[in-house]
């Protein structure tokens, strides 16, 4: 079983310098021993924002690459039932929270997990990664 939910936008930020922090550092540390979880959408929405920065010269192919190559080298678990749960209980959470269904996709994911809603990866506001 895992113990945390990786959101593709944490993951992320160990790709662009600028959105680096302490915490993504340690959670980075953390991910190298301890499997994550995460929804089915997460791979794509990697890929999203690792094309839209490549096309706005943000980064490099070779530093996608190099993230891609990272994240192969991870113990990604990625949960089968987030399609099945889009229409009931993400939807319910994104309506309820309002969060985006991504965000509200990755708290679900969390809860059925039965791990905390406050633990730093799943956290929907994102503030405490990033400097904002």
């Amino acid at each position: 079983m895992t113990e945390l939910v990786l959101d593709a936008s944490v993951a992320l930020a160990w790709c662009f310098r600028d959105e680096r922090t302490e915490a993504t550092a340690e959670l980075l540390e953390r991910v190298q021993t301890d499997a994550a979880a995460v929804p089915s959408l997460w791979h794509l929405e990697v890929v999203n924002v690792l094309a839209l920065a490549e096309r706005r010269r943000r980064i490099t192919p070779a530093e996608s690459a190099e993230l891609i190559t990272l994240l192969e080298m991870l113990e990604i678990v990625v949960d089968g039932e987030t399609p099945a749960r889009a229409f009931t209980r993400v939807l319910d959470l994104a309506r309820e929270e309002r969060l985006t269904a991504y965000d509200a996709a990755y708290l679900e994911l969390a809860m059925r997990l039965g791990l905390p809603a406050d633990d730093p990866p799943v956290v929907p506001d994102k503030r405490a990664f990033f400097n904002a």
